[in-house]
């Protein structure tokens, strides 16, 4: 089985052939195929790893399956004996891609 470390919305996410990972927002519509850079690739049994500086030149590609927004995150200030007290929401944007294929290991 292959693995892979992609980075994505200033995040890195260790995938596998199949899987489905939730990353920030992607502009790509619904059912649109993506390729990913990939930082490292790696068989299950240690034997072939493929390390990039800072990446390789393969790709990762997935599938865009849902897109949505995250539960909303209260955030809260308050500043004692000035009657300060203020409430932000904030809901964040997200896409669920799924992985199709590790591209350049064996």
């Amino acid at each position: 089985m292959k693995i892979a470390i992609i980075k994505t919305g200033g995040k890195q996410y260790k995938v596998k052939q199949g899987q489905i990972i939730k990353v920030e927002k992607l502009d790509e519509k619904m059912n649109e195929k993506i390729k990913f850079d990939t930082l490292m690739t790696a068989n299950t049994d240690g034997k072939e790893v493929s390390l990039g500086k800072p990446s390789l030149g393969e790709k990762v590609e997935g599938k865009i399956i849902e897109q949505g927004r995250n539960k909303k995150i209260s955030v809260v200030k308050y500043k004692n004996k000035t009657r300060y007290k203020r409430n932000l929401g904030h809901k964040q944007m997200f896409s669920k891609v799924e992985i199709t294929n590790i591209l350049g290991i064996s």
